[in-house]
């Protein structure tokens, strides 16, 4: 099986911390040279200096909000004045705050689809020219279990994940015919600030322990456990790997069986 990405560029949004880091530091361990984007420029720097750089590759970095779709544009047109190619990208930024969708503002709603849905066409369309020049690219969305099984609570995630799913989807059907596949990946309960923010919120709101809140999600996952972000890393390398060509289009759960829908 062929998993190495010697020679390719993967590009690896929110990759300061959580699932994001682990998949750039999964990726250069492949081979793959990394363009880290964020929008704290000094952590960016901090995780470039700690990739693996041992097959001679070359990593980078883009600072960029994601709340400023314009601003992303603007930073990604000075990146491809260098003229790098991309062949990997993967989509991934914080997810919304918890909370009823009835409640939901429409700012809150409009910020959520501009960071989810906007970004992630500011940074296909900065990319697919070099992925269909070599004939070779691989988008991966960091999505969420919601595509599959809405979550209690995270009305506005769930309503724009869902939006984030069937743009992946349709993009899909575009982009295979010139080697470039799109898929999500769906991760589960993952040991990341964001989970310990949503389990402190939940605790304040039921008035139980954040252990208690911690342990009934756990419970309802048949592995018993939360995953760790390097979990979620190793199923985006496998899809941004030559191994993976023919899978496009997917949803894949990767959550220790804890969604049981088809």
């Amino acid at each position: 099986m062929d998993l190495s990405l010697h020679g390719r560029r993967a590009m690896v949004c929110g990759s300061t911390q959580g699932i994001g880091r682990a998949c750039a530091e999964t990726l250069a361990r492949l081979g793959a040279s990394v363009t880290l984007v964020a929008r704290n420029e000094r952590r960016l720097a901090e995780v470039m200096q700690a990739l693996p750089a041992g097959n001679g590759q070359e990593h980078d970095l883009v600072p960029a909000d994601f709340e400023k779709p314009g601003e992303l544009a603007w930073a990604l047109r000075a990146y491809a004045a260098g003229d790098p190619p991309v062949h990997i990208l993967v989509n991934n930024t914080g997810g919304p705050p918890g909370g009823p969708l009835i409640e939901a503002s429409l700012e809150a709603l409009n910020r959520a689809f501009a960071m989810h849905v906007l970004c992630n066409q500011v940074l296909v369309q900065a990319v697919i020219p070099s992925m269909k020049a070599a004939r070779y690219g691989r988008i991966i969305n960091i999505v969420s279990t919601s595509v599959r099984q809405p979550i209690p609570g995270l009305g506005v995630s769930n309503t724009v994940r869902g939006a984030v799913a069937s743009w992946a989807k349709t993009l899909a059907g575009e982009l295979g015919p010139f080697g470039i596949t799109v898929n999500n990946v769906l991760p589960g309960a993952t040991e990341t600030g964001r989970l310990q923010a949503l389990i402190a919120a939940k605790a304040e709101q039921s008035g139980q322990s954040p252990e208690e809140v911690a342990e009934a999600l756990r419970q309802a996952i048949p592995a018993r456990r939360f995953a760790r972000p390097e979990e979620i890393a190793w199923a985006v390398a496998f899809l941004a790997s030559p191994a993976a060509a023919y899978i496009n289009g997917i949803n894949l759960p990767v959550d220790g069986g804890r969604t049981q829908c088809l």
